[in-house]
């Protein structure tokens, strides 16, 4: 099995040798390990680094980091939008890059500790097409970040749960595993903050199971984080009024079928 990780980054040039640090001895583990009870073990990595047009060093930090590393069964790709796009937009360039059978998407700032990979794999049974990092589980927590920012994260995945699947608590957390064929048949607009949460619930609303893995949400350490909340809440409850209208549909003509 392939594994490919996909990091968007913006901005993120004070935080790449952390990102070096904590990454890459999970995923040498990873792919060294012998644990028969590792469930979707890969044999090979590749980690996509996704640059969204910044505006420091990040390009050039990256290939500092990344480029000329030579670690057996693991290999590095780098993608570029010449320009800011917003994190959707990045999320996609980096799925269409990725050539694993199983995708991860993670922050680049380490909020979610990169040594859960393996239990997010595991998560990934052969019923379960996608599993996501859930600090609002009850199982799960957060550490450190600012209560204005969980508010609305809270309330979004609240109302996502009542339109969508209420037995997911997040829908919100980029910190996600997806089956390669979820990136290759499941389409989202959103190049902003919401193309996450998109990608997840068109996938859910197709059919394809989604699992949680109870996870910390920890506060970034370096940077700022790049989500405009006035924006990124239009977009959402835009987003969750079509998700509304879909399931309106669905119900209508379910008793229009009733004799």
């Amino acid at each position: 099995m392939k594994l490919s990780v996909v990091i968007p980054c913006y901005n993120e040039s004070d935080g790449i040798p952390k990102l070096k640090d904590e990454l890459l001895p999970i995923l040498a583990d990873l792919v060294a390990s012998e644990d028969t009870d590792q469930t979707n073990k890969p044999g090979q990595v590749e980690v996509v680094l996704v640059d969204d047009g910044s505006h420091d060093t990040t390009w050039d930090d990256l290939h500092a980091a990344f480029g000329d590393l030579e670690i057996p069964g693991i290999e590095f790709r780098f993608e570029q939008h010449e320009v800011n796009r917003g994190l959707g937009a990045a999320i996609r360039t980096g799925l269409q890059a990725a050539t694993g059978d199983i995708i991860v998407t993670t922050d680049s700032d380490g909020t979610y500790k990169f040594e859960s990979i393996p239990a997010l794999l595991n998560k990934l049974t052969p019923d379960v097409s996608l599993v996501s990092a859930s600090p609002y589980h009850p199982d799960g927590g957060v550490e450190g970040v600012p209560e204005y920012r969980l508010f609305f994260s809270k309330g979004a995945s609240f109302l996502y749960r009542i339109f969508v699947d209420w037995r997911i608590h997040t829908y919100t957390a980029l910190y996600r595993a997806y089956r390669k064929e979820i990136a290759e048949r499941v389409t989202f607009e959103a190049n902003d903050f919401l193309g996450g949460t998109e990608l997840m619930v068109r996938a859910m609303l197709m059919g394809y199971k989604a699992a949680e893995l109870p996870a910390v949400l920890h506060q970034r350490q370096y940077g700022e984080s790049k989500a405009k909340i006035a924006r990124t809440i239009r977009s959402h409850l835009g987003f969750l009024w079509r998700v509304f209208l879909h399931r309106l549909s669905i119900i209508r003509l379910v008793e229009s079928k009733q004799p």
